[in-house]
């Protein structure tokens, strides 16, 4: 199984190559180590918490539009790999309830799928999250700030802080996971403060 993960990770790194939105392979490998971490301490399989980890953005629709929904990225590697049928089904099911959408509320089924829902989550905290934020809303055109919104506009890159980010915390599934997010988040809450202070001439 070591050398599967190690084809995934080969596989993650040739197909983000060109990404600039803060979902790139770097992204994937942060999440997969912080998986596998997650999962070691939770006594859960960590061979299958990679495995759903380093795959869980090949089919995102932010990434690859309508064709995000037959997994067939996903699917065409395990397949690729003879991962047998029931495995490749079990793995695109927990992939599918990973990413964030509306209230955020949608859960793998398995503890594996929610370590790594979990991970993915935390990249999108803390320093890493900062950059990501701008990293992506540069990608499509989103404006850093605008002055007259309030959490509820969601158009700008601030305005995703509220939207998505200061939720997370809320939304772990694992304690493990919700020690980290509460350290990560308070780092948003600061640059968030000095963000404020800095656009209104206070500093």
């Amino acid at each position: 199984m070591s050398q599967f993960i190690d084809y995934a990770i080969n596989f993650v790194k040739d197909f983000f190559k060109n990404d600039a939105s803060g979902h790139d392979c770097y992204h994937t490998i942060r999440v997969y180590m912080l998986a596998k971490k997650i999962a070691e301490r939770e006594n859960a399989d960590t061979e299958l918490t990679s495995i759903i980890a380093l795959l869980h953005d090949v089919d995102d629709c932010k990434l690859v539009g309508e064709d995000s929904k037959s997994y067939k990225n996903a699917k065409n590697f395990l397949v690729k790999n003879q991962i047998d049928e029931d495995k490749i089904q079990l793995i695109c099911n927990e992939i599918s309830k990973i990413s964030f959408k509306g209230t955020g509320k949608n859960t793998p089924d398995t503890l594996e799928g929610k370590i790594a829902q979990d991970a993915d989550r935390l990249d999108a905290l803390g320093a890493i999250g900062i950059a990501r934020t701008f990293a992506y809303g540069g990608s499509r055109n989103r404006a850093m700030y605008l002055p007259q919104e309030n959490e509820n506009y969601q158009s700008s890159s601030i305005a995703h802080f509220y939207d998505k980010l200061l939720k997370l915390p809320d939304l772990m599934n694992t304690a493990e996971a919700r020690y980290i997010a509460i350290q990560r988040t308070q780092y948003l809450k600061e640059f968030l403060n000095e963000f404020y202070d800095e656009i209104n001439g206070l500093k």
